[in-house]
């Protein structure tokens, strides 16, 4: 069902691990940001766009991890975009004949394979480098690119509507997760992706997560906070004092420790071999 958290801006969240789905309804119809994970649902948000008899014109990824990169034939041909190192990384992907096949075995570990269309995964239009606003007859969308997480992640701001949809950053219930492949400073780059939403937080009054609540305009900035603390900590080698992990996680979340556990691990490997200095 879609719920409106701003004139015009609508999110339809998944029951998979909290995924949100954006929709901004525009002149002739609507842009949808990250259209969600199981079938099911994709089908219930084409019958509500339906319903309120606007086709989606226009899509975008924030970036190329595989629950952002899915799309239904139910949602049209419109044009889907990302940035152009968002879109040069599903290429690569794609160019492994095996890589639907790789998706579909990482999804059987959480009983919803069946449910996931590959069909249209990963149909992405790279944005013309440079671009600053997503090109479709509605209020503008500015793109915020950074490194943080994944390989040209998006964040936009929908100017008048004030709303930041965040991709995979200042969840309510996820803490951030670095890209520690390739990257040279994995930390510097997620810093950097949080001063650039700081330098935008006094512009918006809502927050989409990728995954998570929405939050109001008490939680913009908590939330830039929050994920800055969380990587500090990381990068000190601390134990964060963070309610997403531990003990305090949300009932049904308590894998997100392991998340972290996980990651604390890769970095500290990474600095003794010498790949990241804090």
């Amino acid at each position: 069902m879609l719920r409106q958290v701003a004139e015009g801006v609508l999110v339809h969240e998944s029951e998979f691990v909290q995924s949100n789905a954006v929709v901004v309804q525009g002149h002739a119809g609507v842009l949808l940001v990250d259209p969600g994970v199981q079938d099911h649902e994709m089908v219930c948000l084409a019958n509500d766009l339906a319903e309120l008899g606007q086709p989606v014109v226009a899509g975008f990824s924030t970036h190329p991890d595989w629950d952002h990169l899915l799309w239904h034939a139910r949602f049209g041909a419109a044009p889907r975009y990302g940035t152009p190192r968002c879109a040069a990384t599903v290429r690569e992907e794609l160019s492994d004949p095996g890589a639907k096949a790789a998706i579909t075995a990482h999804l059987e570990s959480t009983g919803i394979a069946e449910r996931v269309p590959l069909d249209l995964y990963g149909l992405i239009t790279a944005l013309p480098a440079g671009t600053v606003r997503i090109p479709w007859d509605g209020p503008q969308v500015r793109i915020i690119e950074h490194q943080a997480h994944a390989p040209g992640h998006a964040a936009l701001v929908i100017e008048d509507r004030g709303v930041l949809v965040a991709g995979d950053m200042l969840s309510d219930v996820l803490v951030p997760m670095l890209d520690l492949g390739d990257t040279a400073d994995p930390i510097e780059d997620y810093l950097a992706a949080l001063r650039l939403l700081a330098g935008v937080a006094d512009e918006v009054e809502v927050v989409v997560p990728g995954h998570g609540s929405v939050g109001g305009t008490d939680q913009v900035h908590a939330r830039i906070e929050q994920d800055r603390a969380y990587v500090l900590a990381l990068r000190a080698g601390q134990v964060p004092s963070d309610p997403r992990v531990g003990p305090s996680a949300k009932p049904g979340w308590e894998w997100v420790s392991d998340v972290h556990d996980g990651q604390a691990r890769r970095l500290a490997e990474r600095n003794d071999r010498g790949g990241t200095r804090g």
